[in-house]
């Protein structure tokens, strides 16, 4: 899980002597602070350096923040995106609403509440109290039941999903080619190449080094060893 001295923040301000003037001051708090001067650029960079959290105005030439949001919630649905605006209107912060935006802030910016916001939107998105890592990058939220990825909710099937719970519930412990059929295909007939086909498929989603097969009896996913440092602690 990451803190806030982990997070890549991505400014997105055609203004020039705004940006780098949160730039500045982000520079200090913030383990990368990346800025870009209109929404497509700022899309662009947002897929290059995968940026935890976005900052964008409202208004700006080419595509503005708002188009720019769309774009990145089809790719990155759980992306935090806090917007900036001079306006108050309630047609724009319907739209900002609509478009998926997290945090509406009115300018001229107060760079406190701005890290207030920032704070916030990462605590809920990265510091989950219910998460179990399964991965060097994969952890499972067993209160919500998804799968994050580098900061990422994976998209799972009702059947990834529930085949993804049991090994979790059991980490660490081998779970059988019978109890993968009884509880995702809740005891209805499939064979065995049926199976191997979807959990490939759930492979490619979550990497090929969480799910471990044992050939011939079943799968499991090991207990990582930060994980079995704490079960250590609790003894």
């Amino acid at each position: 899980m990451k803190s806030l001295k982990d997070l890549k923040i991505l400014i997105v301000e055609d203004e020039k002597d705004i940006r780098e003037s949160m730039a500045d001051v982000m520079q200090e708090y913030f383990y990368e602070v990346i800025t870009a001067q209109n929404g497509d650029e700022g899309f662009k960079k947002f897929s290059k350096f995968n940026s935890d959290i976005i900052i964008t105005d409202i208004s700006m030439p080419i595509m503005d923040g708002l188009d720019m949001t769309k774009i990145v919630k089809k790719t990155s649905p759980s992306t935090p995106i806090i917007a900036l605006s001079a306006f108050s209107e309630k047609e724009k912060l319907l739209k900002a609403i609509d478009v998926g935006v997290n945090k509406y802030i009115i300018k001229p910016i107060d760079m406190d509440e701005l890290l207030v916001a920032i704070e916030s939107l990462a605590k809920n998105k990265f510091l989950e109290l219910n998460s179990i890592k399964i991965s060097k990058n994969c952890v499972f939220d067993t209160t919500r039941k998804i799968l994050i990825k580098n900061g990422n909710k994976v998209y799972l099937t009702k059947k990834e999903l529930a085949f993804i719970s049991l090994l979790v519930n059991r980490l660490g412990i081998l779970v059988l080619h019978e109890d993968i059929k009884k509880n995702v295909w809740c005891g209805k007939s499939v064979s065995d190449a049926a199976v191997r086909t979807f959990i490939k498929r759930v492979r490619d989603k979550v990497g090929d080094d969480v799910i471990l097969n044992i050939s011939g009896l079943g799968y499991k996913i090991e207990i990582p060893q930060q994980n079995k440092n704490n079960l250590l602690k609790k003894l």
